[in-house]
């Protein structure tokens, strides 16, 4: 099971390789040279746990991990950690059932992959005898951040260093970050978006010059960021429990097919659903929901690719993202791994700030479909679900809640909840017409007004002292680095 660059410029590696290499030496990413054979037998996934389902997954695309690896894993990552015990459970509404990805120790569905990454990266790093220590590099646009550092955070061989804009994340997303107390975490705000804090993250990844700078000081980068096939392949275990659950619960018979919609920026949320679907998953449309930085609703309608557009900020801050790195992953198998046209699309991407698609690569993304939602839509939406059902939803869930109303039929659809709407208290405190407080008072109104928990995840949040206040321009990150890591 070897895994080889979108853009066809670099050899092919083991599992364990990419995923401690992070991007592919040619500016690509990791995809699998084939689809594993995955026996899905429903009626017995029905019966198995989330841990079992995640063995089976990670053992056939991570297939260099011997058995008892991947158990160690599992183990490790999806433990007491969880506020339940089926890790991602399902609440149903009829035909929608929203696929609750929220209950890890940050409150958002970055949690599920990045509980397993810092696992799978140390047990790799031992697999290929590296000596050096492991830097790992994210740019976060709210929650990879946390969730990276609530992995990694004091994993030995390893330091990582976060990168979010200044401007955007909501205050529990800040307050988890700049109080993070890990030795080995390093985090600094940038004056720009996410889009700079990811695009600096790729260039410090592919430049030689400090690549050799580090293996001079015995440091060597990974990547925590979805671009990480050890990022992306944990995902994909959550579409498979769901549809068994889904058997199991009599909503689905076995081999029916489903529809899924995902509130995404970067991609990779999506991506997964299709990967779960090559290996043998049901699916009839991916719907992918888009805030008002809707530069993957135009392309799914359009064929063009354009991210010469204003950038927003919104009240889904996560999915404030103009550049989604994953869709080349995507667009790798809907061209038929015709890599010179990858190739091709990115260097207009850099050069020009679009690419339009050819129409028989197009022709190849005829299930999915794409809607996105206004702030203001966004804020109707989640008072009008809480006032028919009391669920709440936070505002990510509430822009696929948007698309599922543009669908028609009744077939079952599964909804991606992506986070705690205890993360976004403030926009949901607005959305349902209610007087907006911030910090611990602000969880403490959410829970008074929705009558629901505060979870003990962020219950003495703001108790904790803040810890990292730098804030640089995004021009500065190389030169940061360099000071960070001590560099000569």
């Amino acid at each position: 099971m070897n895994y080889i660059s979108t853009r066809g410029k670099s050899p092919s590696v083991s599992a364990s390789q990419a995923i401690i290499n992070g991007m592919a030496p040619d500016g690509g990413l990791y995809v699998p040279e084939k689809w594993p054979n995955v026996d899905l037998d429903w009626q017995i996934l029905a019966q198995q746990s989330y841990q079992q389902i995640a063995t089976r997954i990670f053992g056939a695309f991570f297939d260099d991990f011997s058995n008892q690896e991947i158990q160690e894993v599992v183990q490790a990552a999806y433990g007491r950690q969880w506020d339940n015990q089926d890790i991602v459970p399902i609440h149903s509404e009829k035909h929608l059932h929203y696929l609750e990805l929220f209950h890890g120790p940050t409150l958002a569905f970055k949690d599920i992959a990045l509980q397993a990454l810092p696992h799978l990266l140390t047990m790799a790093a031992k697999k290929q005898q590296l000596k050096n220590k492991l830097v790992i590099l994210a740019a976060t646009s709210g929650d990879t951040g946390t969730a990276a550092m609530s992995g990694f955070g004091d994993v030995d061989q390893t330091e990582i260093i976060v990168f979010y804009p200044e401007v955007g994340v909501s205050d529990i997303q800040r307050q988890q970050m700049v109080s993070e107390q890990a030795k080995n975490a390093h985090v600094i705000a940038i004056t720009g978006n996410f889009d700079d804090a990811q695009q600096a993250v790729k260039v410090a990844l592919g430049d030689q010059e400090l690549m050799t700078l580090l293996a001079a000081n015995q440091l060597q980068f990974s990547s925590a960021n979805s671009i990480n096939i050890g990022r992306l392949i944990p995902q994909i275990v959550y579409y498979i429990y769901a549809y068994a659950q889904l058997v199991k619960q009599q909503q689905l018979h076995a081999g029916d097919e489903m529809k899924i919609v995902v509130p995404t920026g970067n991609f990779g949320n999506v991506l997964a659903a299709f990967y779960a679907q090559q290996i043998g998953l049901p699916v009839a449309q991916f719907v992918v929901a888009s805030n008002e930085n809707n530069v993957l609703t135009d392309f799914f309608n359009t064929g063009v690719y354009n991210k010469n557009r204003q950038f927003k900020v919104t009240h889904s801050p996560a999915m404030d993202i103009l550049v989604s790195s994953n869709l080349e992953r995507l667009l790798y198998f809907a061209s038929s791994r015709n890599a010179q046209e990858i190739q091709n699309y990115m260097s207009d991407l850099t050069q020009k700030g679009y690419y339009e698609l050819t129409a028989t690569t197009r022709e190849q993304l005829s299930q999915f479909l794409a809607y996105d939602a206004t702030d203001t839509e966004v804020d109707k939406t989640i008072s009008q679900v809480f006032r028919a059902s009391r669920y709440l939803l936070d505002p990510h869930t509430a822009v696929g809640y948007h698309a599922f109303e543009q669908l028609d039929g009744q077939m079952p659809t599964l909804l991606a909840a992506t986070a705690s709407p205890y993360k976004f208290p403030q926009t949901v405190m607005q959305a349902l017409g209610e007087e907006v407080a911030l910090g611990e008072a602000g969880l403490t109104q959410l829970s008074a007004i929705t009558h629901t928990k505060i979870p003990n995840q962020v219950r003495d949040l703001f108790k904790k002292p803040i810890l990292h206040d730098k804030t640089i321009d995004s021009s500065e990150i190389l030169q940061t680095l360099g000071v960070t890591l001590k560099l000569k």
